[in-house]
């Protein structure tokens, strides 16, 4: 791995925090590998420690991560032969002081995260410190994943909870389509009072599949400052 200066200094924080975390992989572990920037960063790490002869099973959470984790031999397994986690590490895109509740799924992958956030034993959140607020949905809006079949009626129950919501497209300007096939709301609450509240007024929802909101699962979260690491565990 290159170790030079990353011309984007908040990215080579958010490696050196994703090396940090990747240390946490002991000979033997099945790893939760999440999506995104900040785990692209993390699979790198870990495909070089296996190159130096470190074994361990990896479900991942996105075809991208899966993807980038092959092209370094590492075994990808599934929950069929491996329904229990040691470590998943993932990224996320804004954290609660104090609760480590979490919004992910800017990325797309939220659904795919969640399952394997469930079934860990241990879910450690790699971030760089801009990523921190006092309130979520503080600067981004909370992803909400829906079926394709009637999401006009699921965004309209969101909206009646009080949220402005537009529809995700990609980057050619047509609508984003996960990997299981849905479609992602972006709806933007602002500051969320109470995000448990919110996550289990979305949950019944039909036509929600799954919600951004990953509360009450964070074991440890991995902060890249200026000034170095900080490690934060819930209050």
């Amino acid at each position: 791995m290159s170790t030079h200066n990353n011309t984007d200094p908040r990215a080579e924080l958010k490696r050196k925090a994703a090396i940090e975390a990747a240390d946490m992989v002991r000979e033997g572990m099945v790893v939760g590998l999440g999506s995104g920037s900040t785990s692209a960063f993390m699979i790198e790490e870990l495909g070089r420690r296996w190159a130096e002869g470190l074994r361990f099973s990896a479900i991942p959470t996105s075809e991208r991560s899966a993807e980038q984790a092959r092209s370094h031999g590492i075994r990808l397994v599934t929950f069929a032969t491996h329904p229990q986690i040691d470590i998943d590490i993932d990224g996320a895109d804004e954290v609660e002081r104090g609760s480590l509740n979490l919004i992910k799924g800017l990325g797309g992958a939220l659904f795919r995260e969640k399952i394997v956030a469930a079934a860990s034993r241990k879910f450690v959140v790699v971030v760089d410190d801009s990523k921190l607020v006092d309130r979520l949905g503080a600067r981004v809006p909370v992803p909400v994943e829906v079926s394709t079949f009637g999401w006009t009626s699921t965004a309209r129950q969101i909206e009646a909870l009080g949220a402005r919501i537009t529809q995700r497209l990609d980057r050619s300007g047509n609508v984003f389509v996960t990997d299981g096939g849905n479609m992602i709301l972006d709806c933007h609450f602002g500051e969320i009072a109470d995000s448990a509240k919110l996550q289990a007024q979305l949950a019944p929802i039909v036509g929600v599949i799954e919600t951004g909101l990953f509360i009450g699962r964070t074991s440890e979260v991995i902060v890249a400052t200026a000034g170095g690491l900080q490690k934060l565990v819930a209050a």
